[in-house]
């Protein structure tokens, strides 16, 4: 859709206030999906996709118990 909002792996970071290294990590774990490149060859996410990647991974860290 022409309409979306798409984001790089540092934009996407910067957005969520993690490191890009966790933003690749949601990747890797099957979170979120690279749904492009841009003319520069780096990986696009759409908006939604990182915002769902990063709501579902700080749900589930605040589900895991914490250590004494």
């Amino acid at each position: 859709m022409e309409d979306e909002t798409w984001l790089t792996a540092r934009e996407a970071a910067e957005l969520t206030g993690v490191s890009i290294v966790t933003v690749y990590s949601w990747v890797r774990r099957g979170h979120l999906k690279v749904e492009g490149l841009d003319h520069r060859g780096q990986k696009l996410f759409r908006h939604l996709d990182v915002a769902r990647a990063e709501l579902g991974t700080r749900a589930k860290a605040q589900r895991a118990p914490k250590a004494a």
